[in-house]
């Protein structure tokens, strides 16, 4: 027989042997059971001495929706709008965006389908292309496909539906039918090869149908619209453009602060940190993607430092830095706090956790949950102290909308950051001309923000 288990001892003993100033979390979280450590809060300030010209208002809020890549890409191409158009408070429709993504994962969805027609439906890839197939996540490179096929509106002419909000009905209702579909076009494709393209029009069509009773009808892309607006200085305004024309405003390069090199939006790229490979390596995804034909998914993996130097160098030129995380780890909502040291595990349970990163993603513990842009960096020196997040859960989480990340939870749980040519190396520009290693459709960095 086994030992017998022996006594625990109380937590109450074990935590009384700790001599620094702890305090418990509401009753209401499991977190009321971990000690919060205030020396981590009274360090983690609000407080940057680098911070971009131009941060965009109001706060965004993407509500019970999966559309915060959307958001943080939306949240920086404003930026440019408004410079342009000399505007005080301004958002994009969101909505917009995520109307037509929903319109091309359905499309993307059926031609991978008909691809791996062949392969059991059991096996891996096929059941991981039905598990999620209009997903509310995306990439950078995802949205960048939008943009260029259908452009840009201001949020006051495409505003949010119910169904934009509140999503989860919405995908539910998407998601039965398309594995409906998938059903008879892998039929088909094995009986009568020759009706598949015209079966794959109609279930595409009929799913357009849904997601537009779902959203509402959106503005046509090739059509002017007719916005009307009042700039900071009060005074009215219209402007007629079609939202392809509205869009390649957001795309010029220009440059924010003189002195320093262009952006342009089309040339940003993914540094993404996995230390699971190789490093200064491009990475792709097998079969991941929304736009047919569009800008593939690719990563270029390199150490943390090399992509820190890079946002900083962004910042300086004062551009802000769209960036994927795992954000649901070691993070105060209320109080706006993305640091490692802020719950203490050994205090609260006696246990320590040593996963390194590496094994964290390797092991489903970590990956890229969610995307927000990082505006400003507070530095000792050359080197970064913590970082000002604008992210897209309104002001009423965080400090007003904002969250203070330390340098050490980004090492941990930070994964990419989207940045331009200009500023990276050449060594690591060359690295967009390899031929990329090419990751299972399942793999951790496969999974959408």
């Amino acid at each position: 027989m086994g030992s017998a288990v022996s006594k625990p001892v109380p937590l109450s003993e074990k935590a009384s042997s700790a001599e620094r100033e702890t305090d418990m979390t509401e009753q209401a979280s499991w977190e009321s059971y971990i000690l919060i450590n205030h020396n981590a809060l009274q360090r983690d300030q609000h407080i940057f001495n680098l911070t971009v010209p131009v941060e965009g208002t109001p706060i965004t809020n993407q509500r019970s929706s999966g559309r915060c890549w959307i958001f943080a890409a939306t949240n920086i191409f404003r930026l440019l709008l408004i410079k342009a158009y000399q505007l005080k408070d301004f958002e994009l429709s969101q909505a917009y965006l995520f109307y037509w993504d929903k319109i091309e994962k359905a499309n993307w969805f059926f031609e991978q389908i008909i691809a791996t027609a062949h392969e059991d439906l059991s096996s891996r890839l096929v059941q991981k292309l039905c598990q999620d197939p209009v997903s509310d996540g995306g990439q950078w490179d995802m949205v960048v496909n939008l943009v260029q096929k259908y452009g840009l509106v201001p949020q006051a002419l495409y505003p949010d539906a119910y169904h934009a909000q509140n999503s989860a009905k919405m995908n539910w209702l998407l998601t039965t039918k398309l594995r409906d579909q998938a059903f008879v076009l892998r039929e088909l494709a094995a009986k009568d090869p020759q009706s598949v393209a015209a079966a794959k029009e109609q279930f595409l069509q009929e799913i357009h149908s849904l997601v537009t009773l779902l959203l509402g009808p959106p503005p046509s892309p090739d059509k002017k619209f007719v916005w009307q607006f009042s700039d900071a200085s009060g005074r009215a305004r219209e402007v007629q453009l079609t939202p392809i024309e509205f869009a390649q405003q957001a795309f010029r390069p220009r440059s924010i602060s003189r002195g320093h090199p262009t952006v342009s939006t089309g040339r940003l790229f993914s540094l993404v940190n996995d230390p699971r490979h190789e490093f200064n390596r491009l990475l792709t995804i097998e079969r991941l993607g929304n736009v047919v034909e569009g800008r593939p998914i690719t990563y270029i993996n390199v150490e943390m430092h090399t992509l820190k130097n890079a946002i900083i160098a962004m910042l300086r030129a004062g551009y802000p830095v769209f960036f994927g995380c795992d954000v649901g780890k070691f993070y105060d909502r209320d109080r706006g706090v993305l640091d490692t040291d802020l719950t203490d595990l050994a205090l609260g349970f006696n246990i320590t956790l040593s996963m390194s990163k590496a094994q964290r993603v390797a092991s489903g513990a970590s990956s890229m949950t969610h995307a927000m842009v990082i505006t400003g960096v507070h530095l000792d020196g050359d080197r970064p102290v913590r970082w000002r997040v604008e992210n897209s859960w309104g002001e009423k989480v965080g400090k007003d909308g904002w969250f203070v990340m330390t340098d050490r939870w980004m090492d941990e749980y930070t994964f990419q950051a989207v940045v331009d040519f200009n500023f990276v190396s050449t060594d690591v520009q060359a690295i967009l001309e390899q031929s990329p290693k090419v990751l299972p459709r399942w793999d951790p960095m496969g999974v959408l923000a």
